[in-house]
């Protein structure tokens, strides 16, 4: 049987810490060998490589926030090599377990008590003036064309399958994976994208325009965005929050569907809409029934006990 092997992702203030003395205590007890990559070295936009990650790797374990995935994805992309987050920062929504769960999380690992989930990621190729081959890119959460001048408006000019659907004056645009839907596009006032959807969805941010609201097109779609010749400044592009360029006037940016996915590993079998109400700590009962016992807010789930009638929808009225 060949050694297993699992690559320990962690962020820089945690490396050295006793958490992670108890993972690898833990992995290495087991029989399996622990790498151990405190520091994730961010490249610009249109520079990232196909990773180099050991064939040998069977998962990677990371501890830290989404932004630690995100950089961790840098690394996993192109292989087959499953994702494996463990909360250690804010909202997590990349991640599987809390910090407080680390021990079950590592002992799932140990016994590969886990599932694999594809999630999409976004294809992106820049067009800058004068140059004849694109800088090419990617996403997993989302990329963002934005102002270069804080202190001006950037004028976009989008296209849809290469028809032209709206030009604006605005601070930017997100264009973002379901995965990211619950991030950046999110706060810009995006839906919520199941993640099992193969789609894209932009998000205008602050558009002086009377069409500004998110839209979202299939996996055979594309969008174009062009910085306008004539615009007042010119554009930022980032993928992820990590990889950035400048985008002259007159630059264009593709964005689709990419060809490749990221393997994310899940440790339980919990609906996406549990994770929306765990993470976002939704109110799951609205005002009016803030001073009823919770299950008055779902009366389809008023059924009783095996063997007993269920409770009729006009006697829960009766009970408001």
């Amino acid at each position: 049987m060949s050694k297993r092997k699992v690559l320990l992702v962690t962020r820089p203030d945690i490396g050295k810490s006793a958490v992670v003395s108890v993972v690898m205590r833990m992995l290495e007890s087991a029989g399996i060998t622990v790498e151990l990559i405190d520091t994730l070295q961010s490249k610009r936009f249109g520079q990232w490589k196909k990773p180099l990650l050991d064939s040998t790797v069977e998962l990677v374990l990371v501890l830290g926030g989404d932004g630690t995935i995100l950089g961790t994805a840098e690394l996993a992309k192109g292989t087959p090599v499953p994702i494996l987050g463990v909360n250690m920062g804010h909202v997590g929504f990349l991640a599987e377990f809390e910090e407080f769960q680390i021990r079950e999380a590592i002992q799932r690992v140990i016994d590969r008590n886990y599932q694999v989930e594809k999630r999409i990621l976004a294809d992106v190729k820049a067009y800058l003036p004068g140059v004849d081959e694109p800088l090419h890119d990617w996403a997993l959460n989302e990329v963002t064309i934005e102002k270069s001048d804080r202190g001006k408006m950037v004028e976009l000019g989008i296209e849809v399958d290469e028809t032209e659907v709206s030009s604006f004056a605005s601070d930017g645009v997100v264009i973002s994976t379901p995965t990211g839907s619950t991030a950046y596009a999110f706060s810009a006032g995006g839906p919520l994208i199941w993640p099992t959807l193969r789609c894209l969805e932009m998000a205008p941010l602050a558009a002086h325009a009377l069409f500004n609201r998110p839209f979202v097109i299939g996996d055979t779609s594309s969008f174009r965005v062009g910085v306008l010749p004539n615009s007042i400044s010119e554009g930022w592009i980032t993928c992820d929050g990590r990889r950035s360029a400048l985008l002259p006037r007159g630059s264009y940016v593709d964005v689709s569907v990419c060809k490749d996915v990221l393997n994310l590993a899940h440790l339980s079998e919990v609906p996406f809409a549990q994770r929306l109400v765990t993470k976002f700590d939704l109110p799951v009962s609205g005002w009016r029934q803030k001073n009823h016992p919770s299950e008055f807010s779902r009366p389809w789930a008023l059924a009783a006990d095996a063997g007993q009638n269920a409770t009729s929808h006009s006697e829960v009225n009766d009970a408001h």
